[in-house]
């Protein structure tokens, strides 16, 4: 945070608010906590990853959408369909009471629901007026969308590397 405070004194670009510093304090002690509380849950190198990745995937989810929008700017209101990837991600993880297995599946459903909500952004529903884009420049939005989902499918493949080794541990 403090990156843009100083960029502040040297830049008109940046103009964050006292609102903007408190959101991005709350989002970082939110992540912050919430990769406290899960990762605790096991004791496996893996899975603590595993937490991490996905807890940076929101995270990064959420920042990037409030800051410029992950299709065209932060105005479009295509950008609220991405709400369904967390919603996918927290709902499975909830369901899988925070277990590898079920993590790994809720982790694999959130980055497909991230391609599909992608897919729907660019090629389905387009808005009209103020809020179309006249110029969103697609294979910079298609690379970009496409890291971000690939966080939650590593996310995915560790939450399932956890799932094996603590398989092989009981065995």
């Amino acid at each position: 945070m403090l990156i843009p405070l100083v960029a502040m004194q040297f830049s008109t670009e940046v103009n964050w608010s006292v609102f903007d510093f408190v959101v991005a304090g709350g989002l970082l002690f939110g992540a912050g906590l919430t990769f406290v509380l899960i990762a605790r849950k096991w004791n496996n190198t893996a899975y603590r990853l595993g937490v991490g990745v996905a807890v940076a995937a929101g995270l990064l989810l959420v920042w990037a959408n409030l800051a410029v929008g992950l299709v065209g700017s932060e105005d479009n209101p295509a950008n609220l369909l991405y709400g369904g990837v967390l919603a996918v991600a927290l709902i499975g993880a909830f369901a899988a009471r925070f277990r590898p297995a079920g993590m790994s599946r809720a982790m694999f459903g959130a980055g497909l629901t991230y391609v599909l909500v992608t897919a729907i952004a660019l090629f389905v529903w387009k808005p009209t007026g103020a809020a179309a884009e006249p110029s969103v420049h697609l294979l910079n939005v298609l690379v970009a969308n496409g890291v971000f989902a690939a966080l939650w499918v590593v996310a995915g493949l560790l939450f399932r590397r956890a799932g094996a080794t603590a398989n092989r541990q009981l065995a």
